[in-house]
Formats: structure tokens, sequence, C-alpha cells
């Protein structure tokens, strides 16, 4: 009997995946704060996980275009990078970077991301434990 890790282990492995691109863009954000023009970018998580849940309903599909292409699917979550409305009115140089604001979402999406990363493991624990397996 095989095991299907995408209905054992749900819609937590594209969570974490959208959090680790989302925790790259607010990572960037702090990086160009002193860059004058820069935009403050992010990722609407929400939406990203609606489109990996339709995904995992609706299977992984690649088109071959040649008869030696392999065929298999993707795991990557295309979770589109959005400009953040600026909370502050421009400084003057045209950055909408509030580092306050950008440290808070990615100590809390580093947060998010960890208890993702907890109910993964207890989930492998299970899985390794109906299998029999000591450990």
């Amino acid at each position: 009997m095989a095991i299907s890790f995408d209905k054992a282990l749900g819609v937590h492995p594209h969570a974490m995946l959208i959090r680790s691109q989302r925790a790259e863009v607010l990572a960037t954000n702090i990086a160009n704060a002193d860059t004058p023009g820069y935009k403050a970018k992010d990722i609407d998580f929400a939406s990203a996980l609606k489109a990996a849940r339709s995904t995992q309903q609706s299977g992984n599909s690649m088109v071959t275009t040649n008869e030696k292409h392999i065929a298999g699917g993707t795991r990557s979550v295309g979770g589109s990078e959005l400009f953040r409305t600026p909370n502050q009115g421009d400084t003057g140089d045209g950055n909408s970077v509030d580092i306050q604001v950008e440290r808070n979402l990615y100590t809390q999406n580093a947060m998010e991301y960890q208890a993702s990363l907890q109910f993964l493991s207890s989930k492998f624990k299970g899985l390794n434990k109906a299998l029999g397996s000591q450990g």
C-alpha cells in the first residue's frame, strides 16, 4: 500500500515553502531600508496558500514537449510579490520601507514557520510509528 505524502501531510509543506519565500522578501526589504526609491514588497500568504491547496487537489502536472522529457510534478508555490501600501508618508527619497513593520513581520513569519516545522515533525513521527519503526 502506497503512502500519499500529500494526503498525510496536507498543505503544511506548501505553507512552509510560502513562509520561506516570504522570509526572503521581508529580509530584502530590511536590507534595502536605506535604498532610495526602494518599494517594500510582501507575499499575500492567504492567496498563495489557496493556490497551493487548489494545486494539491487538482494534482501537479507538467507538459512534456519532447518524448525524451520525464513527466513529473512541480513543488513550487508561486507566491507572487506585491508592493505594500506604506504606513508612513514619503520620507523624501521614495523609499517605502518601515523598518519596524518589516522586523515585526519577519519575526511573526519566522515563528509561524517554526510552528509549521514542529507540526510536520510530529506528523512524520506519527507516520514512523504507524509504520512500526523504532525511533
